[in-house]
């Protein structure tokens, strides 16, 4: 797990090494362990190295191939490496080391772009073809790894995080609007190739990019809808895949751990990791808090304490929130809507004294149904083919296990027309100004790529395309600042494509989500957790945070301050009101005032 930067010219204009290094040393908590350039004509490329895979110094990069005729810079791990060694030895390739990254660019010699489709694991590099005075790049499947980029009439500018670019352009950076409309209209971010910033994109998941003569060509490389596999036949197949996938993800020099929440995913991965590689041994990592509060797992998570060596925690507080904040900010470059990432950034400062990588649960709920909005989903689909029986009895059950009318308040949201999702949602906001609602709501897509679903399995697909990545975003972000490689075995390509396959009641049945991942567990998950209905991760107690006087003097002189009034993004007078309201307990509303918050001090650090 590493940092990759570089700037191509498109004149014959040479790079100053300075400006790769200046990149390089911005994101050196990416890979504290070694470094390195590469400077050629009107090319320059920069790595910072975390070594995980051998540690020795065959790991530096750039690395060349044997002919030195290529050069890579690369992020990320290909898990199937060493299968991969052995048939690209059975094609004649000889290996001076044991990386990955050697195997990568064997494979990309031997097979060019299709040795992508090869690759399990997680993924942004670069390759140059000294020859050609070509570049090639491309990101994994679901968008693990990060890849932004700036480019202009005179150069391609790239990296591994924004900031490091950010250094690199010659005017001010600027706010993109729809990227904060969305936001704070439907606290999503990440779901097509634009940032916060205008001057930077993204190289969307699944794709791969050309550079030759100063013309850049992006393409897709991987679409999970045209590489669904068949669906396992049972809950024994899904497992043993998913134990596969996890013992691909174990391979490493460095101590592994585990973020650990006490919910049914992480909870998975732990009892795998005991009951089928026998790994009682295992670091695992916990944010809690008081018993009683909000956010707090303490009593799932216990369950675990007679099974397990090293269980480690930490408590996340108002105070600490407010200490850390302007670091966090800064750690991830772009808003968040909402402090559960936050549980996150701690509880990997609190994995850095004890492990270099960790596993973790993302994509678990992406592909299994876990939010209880795909219950609307779900029923949307059941409604669109008739089956109102199955329909009727689904809703009943729902209502009795989890004692609310979310999902058929769901399934209402899903059955409006596009445009009324989208006032209905600006309408809950009543905080935002009108001139900004009308200027960015037309070009706002995320009604018609989420919501639009019609039934549940294309929502799950979809929610892979536009939705999974901002949660990977933030967990990039939150590990790498503390130096330590995430790796998600739920998003093996495997295990994705045939769950994605499922028929929708082995995800959802009388009530219930995640119906094939239960059954795989049975007998190897403590039945406590095994038969909860709720979900939490690493939440927080946003709502008593923002109640307490260090929060509540800080928010008040926010609101009213001269740089927020001057956005004409949200309505001081309205914002005052809301927040009000909340610190009464009438109502919650601690997402909202999270996300002004850290919108204005974005602005204030990033833009002005």
């Amino acid at each position: 797990m590493c940092g990759i930067c570089g700037i191509i010219n498109f004149s014959n204009q040479s790079i100053e090494e300075a400006s790769i290094r200046d990149m390089m040393l911005t994101m050196k908590h990416r890979g504290p362990d070694d470094e390195g350039v590469f400077m050629e004509d009107t090319i320059g490329l920069g790595f910072v190295r975390l070594s995980i895979i051998d540690l020795s110094s065959d790991g530096h990069q750039p690395k060349f191939s044997a002919d030195e005729r290529y050069v890579i810079v690369f992020n990320g791990e290909i898990f199937n490496y060493i299968e991969l060694r052995e048939e690209l030895e059975k094609e004649g390739a000889t290996f001076s080391t044991k990386t990955d990254t050697e195997v990568l660019l064997s494979a990309y010699i031997q097979w060019g772009e299709a040795c992508l489709h090869k690759f399990n694991g997680m993924w942004a590099f670069v390759i140059y073809d000294r020859h050609t005075k070509s570049v090639f790049a491309s990101r994994d499947r679901f968008g693990i790894k990060p890849f932004y980029y700036h480019v202009n009439q005179d150069s391609f500018t790239f990296c591994s995080e924004i900031t490091p670019i950010l250094g690199t352009l010659k005017n001010k950076p600027t706010a993109n609007n729809v990227a904060i409309f969305d936001y704070l209209v439907f606290n999503r971010t990440d779901q097509n190739e634009i940032t916060f910033f205008n001057e930077i994109k993204k190289l969307m998941h699944g794709h791969c990019l050309s550079i030759k003569e100063g013309k850049v060509e992006i393409k897709k490389w991987y679409d999970l809808r045209q590489n669904l596999k068949p669906a396992f036949k049972n809950s024994q197949e899904y497992l043993e895949l998913f134990s596969d996938s996890l013992a691909l993800r174990l391979r490493s020099d460095v101590p592994v751990g585990v973020c650990f929440s006490g919910g049914l995913d992480s909870s998975s991965i732990v009892s795998v990791l005991l009951k089928k590689h026998n790994r009682p041994d295992v670091n695992t990592f916990s944010a809690v808090y008081r018993k009683g509060q909000i956010g707090d797992e303490s009593e799932f998570i216990d369950e675990y304490k007679p099974l397990l060596q090293n269980m480690h925690s930490i408590t996340p507080t108002a105070e600490t929130l407010f200490a850390d904040m302007m670091d966090f900010i800064r750690a991830h470059e772009e808003p968040i809507p909402g402090t559960s990432p936050y549980a996150q950034y701690k509880v990997m400062k609190l994995a850095h004294r004890h492990v270099t990588v960790t596993i973790d649960g993302q994509g678990a709920d992406e592909q299994l149904a876990g939010y209880h909005y795909f219950f609307g989903l779900y029923f949307k689909g059941l409604l669109r083919e008739f089956k109102i029986s199955t329909l009727a009895k689904e809703l009943r059950a729902f209502k009795r296990i989890h004692k609310t009318n979310f999902a058929t308040l769901s399934l209402i949201y899903f059955l409006l027309p596009s445009i009324l999702r989208t006032r209905l949602r600006m309408n809950e906001r009543g905080y935002l100004e009108g001139e900004f609602n009308k200027k960015n709501s037309g070009q706002s897509t995320t009604s018609d790529t989420i919501y639009q679903s019609s039934s549940l399995l294309e929502a799950l697909v979809d929610h892979f395309e536009f939705k999974l990545e901002h949660l990977l975003k933030w967990e990039d972000h939150n590990s790498m600042h503390f130096s330590i490689e995430a790796r998600v075995p739920f998003l093996d390509f495997r295990l994705v494509e045939r769950t994605l396959s499922l028929p929708p009641d082995q995800l959802i049945k009388n009530g219930i989500a995640k119906v094939i991942l239960r059954e795989a567990m049975e007998d190897i998950v403590p039945e406590k957790i095994l038969t909860r209905m709720d979900k939490v991760g690493f939440g927080t107690p946003e709502a008593e945070w923002f109640r307490t006087p260090v929060f509540k003097e800080f928010i008040i002189k926010l609101i009213n301050s001269t740089s927020f009034k001057r956005r004409g993004i949200i309505k001081p007078e309205k914002a005052k009101k809301f927040y009000e309201k909340h610190l009464s307990g009438e109502i919650n509303v601690s997402q909202d005032i999270w996300k002004w918050i850290h919108l204005e001090l974005w602005f204030r650090e990033f833009i002005d």
